[in-house]
C-alpha cells in the first residue's frame, strides 16, 4: 500500500497539468486548473459579462438613435413635452446605464484575472476569504460584506 499512496500525489498533478485552460476572447497563456467552484463561478462571470455587454451596447445605440433626426440645440417647449424635451432626458439616461453596465464589465473583468492570478475569492481589505454564498450571489465581489457596508470588521 505504501507505493499506491506516493503515486497518488503524482496522478492528480498530472491530471491538474493536462486539463485543458479556458479560452476568453483570444490567445492567453494557460490558466490554472480549477475546482468545481471556480469553475462555476467563471462560467457565471462569463454569463454576465455577456450579459452587460449587450446591455451596454443596446443602451448606446438608443442614445444614439435619439440624436440621428435632431439638429443641435432642437429642443422643443410645449403642452405635449412638458417642460424641455424628454428625447434628451431619455438619451442621458441611457448612456448612463450604458456607462453603469461599462463599471460592471470592469469589475468582472477583474474578478476573470483574480481567477487567472489565483486570487480569487480573497478580500481586498482584510485578506481573508470571501465566504463562498457571497461569491455566489455576487461573483465580483471584492470585499467581504462586513467591510463593504461600512467596515464593522474594522475595529
Amino acid at each position: 500500500m505504501p507505493r499506491a499512496t506516493k503515486d497518488a500525489p503524482a496522478k492528480t498533478a498530472a491530471k491538474k497539468a493536462a486539463a485543458p485552460s479556458r479560452k476568453a476572447g483570444g490567445a492567453k497563456k494557460k490558466a490554472p486548473a480549477l475546482d468545481k467552484f471556480l469553475e462555476g463561478q467563471l462560467e457565471e462571470l462569463e454569463l454576465e459579462r455577456a450579459n452587460y455587454l449587450r446591455q451596454a451596447e443596446t443602451l448606446q445605440a438608443e442614445a444614439d438613435s435619439l440624436t440621428e433626426d435632431r439638429e443641435p440645440g432642437d429642443v422643443q417647449f410645449d403642452e405635449e413635452s412638458g417642460e424641455g424635451d424628454t428625447l434628451a432626458v431619455e438619451r442621458e439616461r441611457d448612456l448612463a446605464l450604458s456607462a453603469r453596465a461599462r463599471q460592471e464589465i470592469e469589475e468582472i473583468d477583474r474578478a476573470l484575472r483574480k481567477i487567472d492570478e489565483g486570487t480569487y475569492g480573497i478580500c481586498e481589505v482584510s485578506g481573508e476569504p470571501i465566504p463562498k454564498a457571497r461569491l455566489q450571489a455576487i461573483p465580483q465581489a471584492r470585499e467581504r460584506v462586513e467591510y463593504k457596508v461600512g467596515g464593522f470588521g474594522r475595529r
